[in-house]
């Protein structure tokens, strides 16, 4: 039996970090993306995630006798739309194939896949990551293909206090449409393995077929993991890991499963080829069933679904509407917005952050405030309210745009603008910039002659203060501008005020 020992080593363990190092560690993921089409797959039932239990089927989710499939369009564009993103060959001519198994959640008894014709094959998705030495690397991961699939439903296992109280099924996401991806074994690390899943989730935001919240399952990665002697070219038995609902945790079950497979090579155990499960509470994997093979499932292609022929007039519409990714955007903001390369990376990494950028810098040039700000106060204030992006976030571009402005033309510092004149837009968004300021007296003070007198009436007031000014503690002169702004009511133009104090001191 292969061996279930937790990835903490014992003080007889031989999995000592030499032991670890003579070993290579070898990964391969499967993503599964649920796509935001409005129906499922092969039906026209919702694909609402959230619905009370049981109320987004049919006859046809629900596997009746003498019921017909029908393919949903959209959801094979959705598929091509990732491999283009991908660079991967589009399968012109694909069928799709039964591939049987018993699963209570699955109504039919068998899963309507693809198998010998992937919609996507080849491929690849650029990462960065820093390896285990913190050296930044940039590597392209391969794919080996992307396929289209129908998702199964959902058991809940119920518990009482007497134990097992049985099973519910909710067949609501039995139908949901999936692409799956599936990496080639070139994943050599956990930080690598986390570094693709974070580009995968990107790529699908950004792309619009995939909200890629990992919580509720709309985005799930299976992870298989081997093990060979560094320069040993034939792979180690592979072992893959299900149950996995953030990127933390994957990273979490690879490290796992790799020291569990290097210490039973050391002991002499097995390792089988086996599906198992990673419990989140003590960082470990537990064996589930062992590994079906693909004779197993006997795919077959399904008598009742044509095949679909893939035109070069319909991928040419496909193509004509690929929004702009990630690193066409990358560079956009660093050549067209003259971004330094930390802010366009930031800025490009949600999608709607990158939207709102935009919008903003169509109505100013000020293209470095812009970014400055949706860095600072506009993050900070996602952050502090948990939203995900700008599209709860009350204040529009133009309002902003107007408030750089205001900013610009020196009617209002910076200061005043992120600290009062912000947080009152985000109260009251149909205000602009300059009304609220107007209403709050904010406006900044650049009369020459009226400041001037002010700078008089303090410096007359700190004799004392102005001595030792002029004997060299010039440290004082955030005392006087802070009287100057207190007699001004917070109006005075801070560099007008400080010229001016210094002009009067050096008399």
């Amino acid at each position: 039996m292969v061996s279930d020992k937790t990835s903490t080593p014992t003080a007889q363990s031989p999995v000592t970090p030499d032991v670890l190092a003579k070993y290579e560690m070898v990964i391969g993921l499967e993503v599964h993306c649920q796509l935001v089409t409005a129906t499922k797959i092969f039906a026209g039932d919702s694909n609402q995630f959230g619905s009370e239990p049981n109320t987004n089927i049919s006859v046809i989710t629900l596997g009746h006798p003498g019921t017909l499939p029908k393919l949903n369009r959209k959801a094979v564009e959705y598929a091509i739309r990732m491999g283009l993103a991908c660079e991967s060959e589009i399968t012109r001519y694909n069928v799709f194939a039964r591939k049987n198994y018993f699963y209570p959640d699955l109504p039919k008894g068998y899963q309507l896949s693809q198998d010998k014709t992937p919609i996507c094959v080849g491929g690849q998705i650029p990462v960065k990551f820093k390896d285990a030495s913190g050296q930044a690397v940039e590597k392209a991961v391969q794919l080996h293909h992307i396929h289209l699939e129908e998702d199964a439903g959902k058991s809940i296992h119920e518990t009482s206090d007497y134990g097992d109280a049985g099973s519910l099924l909710d067949y609501n996401r039995a139908g949901t449409p999936l692409i799956e991806m599936v990496t080639d074994p070139v994943i050599h690390s956990a930080e690598e393995a986390a570094a693709y899943l974070t580009e995968v989730r990107r790529l699908v935001r950004y792309l619009e077929i995939c909200d890629g919240n990992m919580e509720e399952g709309s985005l799930r990665c299976d992870v298989n993991v081997s093990v060979r002697l560094w320069g040993e070219e034939r792979l180690g038995t592979k072992v893959e890991v299900k149950n996995m609902n953030s990127i933390r945790n994957v990273q979490r079950a690879i490290e796992t499963e790799f020291r569990r497979q290097v210490e039973a090579l050391e002991t002499g155990e097995p390792i089988l080829q086996q599906t198992r499960m990673f419990d989140a509470t003590n960082g470990q994997t537990y064996s589930m069933r062992t590994k079906e093979t693909m004779n197993d499932y006997r795919y077959f292609p399904d008598p009742d679904l044509s095949p679909v022929l893939v035109s070069e007039a319909w991928l040419a519409t496909i193509k004509a509407s690929m929004p702009a990714l990630p690193k066409e955007r990358y560079e956009t903001f660093l050549n067209q917005y003259g971004l330094p390369e930390y802010d366009a990376a930031l800025l490009t990494d949600v999608k709607e952050l990158a939207d709102y950028y935009e919008a903003v810098c169509r109505l100013t040039t000020n293209y470095k405030a812009a970014s400055n700000w949706i860095m600072g106060p506009v993050k900070a204030h996602l952050s502090e309210k948990a939203l995900r992006d700008h599209q709860a976030f009350p204040v529009s571009a133009e309002r902003l745009a107007e408030l750089i402005a205001l900013v610009d033309a020196g009617s209002v510092s910076f200061s005043t603008a992120s600290q009062r004149i912000f947080p009152l837009l985000i109260e009251q968004p149909d205000k602009t910039a300059e009304a609220i300021a107007h209403e709050q007296n904010l406006l900044q003070n650049s009369n020459t002659d009226a400041l001037q007198t002010l700078v008089k009436e303090v410096l007359a007031a700190w004799p004392d203060k102005v001595k030792e000014y002029k004997k060299g503690k010039k440290g004082l002169l955030g005392l006087f501008m802070g009287e100057v702004m207190k007699k001004s009511g917070g109006s005075a133009d801070p560099k007008l005020t400080n010229e001016l104090l210094v002009k009067a001191l050096s008399q």
